[in-house]
């Protein structure tokens, strides 16, 4: 699997808190729920994004952004307005001196807000995602990432804004998966166009792009560079001197690095034995998993597990 695959193999959407949110101005709303990436959609009216240290981001109707947590942030009609609901972790929403809004803002299913007809409508989708393979992708991201409606063609909001306000048998699974397509098609979008990480950028490469997929695709491959360049049509040289142009590290550099974050991944999201999960990133025993895990980070597999 590659990073994007990745980014969505593990935790994926399940769990993930979805919800239309619809107000009139004046309007502020404080995000300190510490996920680590949350989905914003304007679908009307517009919203200012405001981190505590950071310059105010416009959206406008139709404008996708992706928000990086944990840090609190804030969304509002105009960054001068103070905020009348504060988001804690687990989706609680109080009043910013502590008061429950759970009750008196429901506008039925999946919707929040003042008024069903406001003037704004967002849709927001919170990721609890946090794994290695995530967060080498998100890493790359800066804190609030905006696509305009006019930077790019996307069906999948307006698919969601009707979906978000069903009830049906099944609906949640529904949801889960069009939050997976539109924060995949963002971040696609958005690497086509912008400093992509250069292992991203080295997938365009004929050679390297081939030789990178080969290793996250299959890391359990007992792989040395010699074969690598056999599977990609060059000499063992030209393929190290390649890659680490593109990539900015060796193959074999790049390799232990990918085994290693699927295996802090499978260690937190599975039951596996330190063994099992091994074998499965291409370590021989769980001995030399726990050498190199222990050597990279400083900690073993089962203390990494537990921690």
């Amino acid at each position: 699997m590659d990073a994007l695959v990745g980014l969505l193999d593990g935790p994926r959407a399940r769990g993930a808190f979805l919800l239309r949110t619809v107000l009139d101005p004046p309007w502020s709303v404080r995000i300190q729920d510490e996920a680590p990436l949350t989905v914003v959609s304007l679908v009307r009216g517009h919203a200012w994004i405001a981190h505590d240290d950071g310059d105010p981001v416009r959206l406008v109707a139709g404008d996708v952004a992706v928000v990086l947590g944990p840090d609190p942030y804030t969304v509002a009609d105009d960054p001068d307005t103070p905020p009348r609901a504060v988001i804690h972790p687990g989706q609680r929403c109080e009043t910013p001196d502590g008061e429950s809004l759970a009750a008196s803002m429901d506008l039925g299913v999946r919707t929040w807000g003042t008024n069903p007809d406001g003037r704004m409508m967002m849709l927001t989708g919170a990721y609890p995602m946090r794994g290695e393979i995530s967060r080498r992708l998100l890493d790359a991201l800066p804190r609030v990432l905006v696509l305009r409606e006019d930077e790019w063609d996307c069906p999948i909001v307006p698919l969601l804004t009707a979906e978000i306000v069903k009830d049906d048998p099944g609906q949640e699974v529904v949801l889960d998966r069009l939050l997976d397509l539109l924060l995949i098609a963002v971040l696609r979008t958005w690497f086509s166009r912008a400093d992509a990480p250069a292992w991203y950028r080295a997938l365009a490469d004929p050679v390297v792009g081939q030789a990178v997929r080969l290793l996250q695709h299959n890391p359990a491959h007992p792989w040395t560079v010699a074969a690598l360049a056999a599977k990609a049509g060059v000499s063992r040289a030209a393929l190290a001197r390649r890659f680490t142009d593109l990539v900015g590290e060796s193959p074999m550099a790049f390799l232990t690095e990918w085994r290693l974050a699927l295996a802090a991944d499978l260690l937190r999201e599975s039951d596996a034995t330190v063994g099992a999960v091994a074998r499965q990133v291409g370590y021989g025993s769980s001995f030399a998993l726990s050498t190199a895990f222990k050597r990279e980070r400083g900690v073993s597999p089962q203390e990494y597990r537990t921690g």
